[in-house]
């Protein structure tokens, strides 16, 4: 058993101040308890959990391999995320099946003190008239039977709601337990209800690759920042939404539909899956400058929110409650008794200090 002193930890009834955070032998939370004497100065909150993440510096998840997936590993623990989505870009369909199946492979290393692979996210191919840094051509209608296919570690699937067969795939992955978002989209408002009322959950990166606000014709950002279910991810890295952009998100969706995601891209390697990048004007770009994913890790993420003026405990939630929520990972994402001790410590100014999976500290 351990205990886990801080001057600030977040529960689902908010932060509360001086706790002890109790740890059993089984690596899960039993109890959040007052402090019985001075704690040290830190914030103790669960682990993140990153919902896209294309690569991290040199290694890109579409080729990882060996010990790729160790560096990854530790990369993201030294930003505080405890579960993730190795997330793979448009490509060829037959191009697929060789980085899952290294996703597969990596999910089923022996146990060690590592963030949990959630299972694979798909960004594509089947998006739609905003396709960013997605190639064009790569850019397909839905396949059935492709999708029927797809292996048991698909757990996230981002299309877009224009898509003729949005609604019904939609429907289809949602009774195999996948998590669907809205993304890389120009749809109307009413494909965008049609494909929220199948099961798509969430929007990926509220803003960027989407239809944006207009009075006179709503788009796919305000469509999903007005209903009244559906969760929004947010790329916080400074550069591709503006601070008071980020705010007015975060105030319309509340605390329990803001997602923090990095969208990280191995920006030093020059690749995102199969498409070149460099870094420029602090994001990896295509030549003709269009952002191609992130340079952000999570922590920096919750204080570029926090210091748009997101209060730190909604910032939080955005981080790791809410999105372990959407994959279904009721087994962590909350500091509460029988959940898993994956928990990130963080200095007042919530840089990472240290982080436990399992209740295993990673220092």
């Amino acid at each position: 058993m351990q205990r886990i002193a801080a001057s600030q930890v977040l529960t689902p009834s908010g932060i509360v101040r001086d706790s002890v955070v109790v740890v059993d032998d089984d690596g899960l939370v039993e109890a959040v308890e007052p402090a019985a004497g001075p704690v040290p100065d830190r914030v103790v909150a669960p682990g993140f959990v990153d919902l896209q993440v294309n690569g991290i510096d040199d290694v890109d998840c579409a080729t990882a391999d060996g010990a790729d997936w160790d560096r990854l590993d530790q990369l993201l623990l030294a930003q505080g995320v405890t579960t993730w989505c190795p997330t793979l870009v448009t490509m060829p369909l037959d191009r697929f099946a060789a980085p899952l199946a290294r996703i597969d492979a990596a999910m089923h290393r022996p146990d060690g003190l590592r963030p949990t692979i959630a299972g694979a996210h798909l960004e594509g191919p089947f998006l739609g008239g905003a396709p960013g840094a997605h190639p064009p051509k790569h850019i397909v209608p839905i396949d059935p039977s492709w999708i029927d296919a797809l292996p048991d570690h698909v757990v996230m699937v981002t299309l877009a709601a224009e898509q003729p067969l949005a609604a019904d795939t939609t429907r289809h992955l949602r009774e195999r337990g996948v998590l669907v978002s809205i993304g890389h989209t120009t749809a109307s408002h009413e494909q965008v209800i049609a494909t929220l009322d199948a099961g798509a959950s969430m929007a990926t990166h509220l803003f960027n690759g989407m239809s944006g606000l207009h009075h006179r014709d709503p788009g796919v950002a305000a469509s999903v920042l007005t209903h009244p279910t559906a969760a929004a991810s947010l790329i916080a890295d400074g550069v591709h939404v503006h601070p008071r952009m980020l705010l007015l998100a975060a105030r319309a969706l509340g605390p329990d539909r803001t997602v923090l995601v990095t969208d990280a891209a191995a920006w030093r390697a020059g690749t995102v899956g199969q498409i070149g990048v460099t870094m420029r004007d602090g994001a990896p770009r295509l030549p003709d400058g269009t952002l191609a994913g992130s340079a952000v890790t999570m922590d920096a993420a919750v204080r570029t929110l926090v210091a748009a003026g997101v209060p730190r405990d909604h910032a939080l939630r955005a981080a790791s409650t809410v999105p372990a929520r959407l994959l279904g990972l009721h087994d962590r994402g909350e500091i509460v008794p029988g959940r898993r001790a994956d928990l990130v410590v963080l200095s007042p100014e919530l840089d990472v200090r240290c982080t436990l999976v399992g209740g295993v500290p990673d220092r």
